[in-house]
């Protein structure tokens, strides 16, 4: 691996390490904070959420491109956005960092720094709500950067995925990664692994409906940057 590749792979890791962080640990501390109220621990959950997405896809973005979800990323390779290389360093730098992410939050709080999740989520009412909550992620991210307003991508993928939280029957995971990443803790973020193959196929399909759809709407869409430009220095 090149050191360009490394600095994109190690952004990809990190901002999807601490975006699970954010997710799981803002989890965790919202059942603790309301422990008798779901809906305030949704709210709290997802506004501690889009807060971290902004903030991580500002600071990683010029990087990497600040995808860190392995569907936004097989979109960005399909567009020509990104190489195959790059493609394969990021995947699994998504997937690690997802892990380290729900690991920590788990040890901040001072619990087991791994213990499966036993929250099963497996019906197909959540599935579906998969499928429409990564569609609008990708479209949201290709129909923003199509406008040539790529800067304001950070606030839109953070409001819709806030505002996913509370439409989508399944809270918006919407990312392969993240899905594998909260297997890993037994609390409110949690999933458990028997649930999460579903989950994954679910965001696939409604990533490829969505970049079908924009094929369509934005025929001349450039690659998912959410941050331009981003560093593309590496061969194919």
């Amino acid at each position: 691996m090149t050191p360009t590749l490394a600095r994109k792979a190690t952004s990809e890791a990190v901002g999807t390490a601490l975006l699970v962080a954010v997710v799981v640990g803002s989890g965790i501390f919202a059942q603790r904070l309301s422990p008798d109220d779901v809906g305030l621990q949704l709210l709290e959950n997802s506004t501690a959420t889009a807060g971290g997405l902004v903030a991580l896809i500002l600071a990683f973005g010029s990087v990497s491109g600040a995808h860190f979800n392995p569907v936004v990323s097989l979109a960005d390779r399909i567009l020509g956005g990104l190489t195959n290389r790059e493609l394969l360093a990021y995947l699994p730098a998504q997937v690690v960092g997802a892990c380290a992410g729900a690991v920590v939050a788990n040890l901040m709080f001072d619990l087991d720094a791994i213990t499966l999740s036993t929250h099963a989520r497996d019906t197909s009412g959540l599935l579906l709500g998969e499928v429409v909550a990564t569609f609008g992620l990708v479209i949201v991210i290709l129909g923003v950067v199509h406008s040539g307003r790529s800067s304001t991508a950070p606030f839109a993928v953070a409001g819709y995925i806030a505002a996913a939280y509370w439409f989508t029957s399944s809270t918006s995971f919407a990312n392969p990664a993240v899905t594998i990443g909260r297997t890993l803790t037994d609390t409110f973020a949690g999933i458990q692994p028997s649930s999460a193959p579903g989950f994954i196929t679910a965001q696939v399909a409604g990533g490829i409906a969505a970049i079908a759809l924009a094929r369509f709407l934005f025929p001349n869409a450039p690659a998912l940057d959410l941050i331009v430009p981003h560093d593309r220095s590496e061969a194919a």
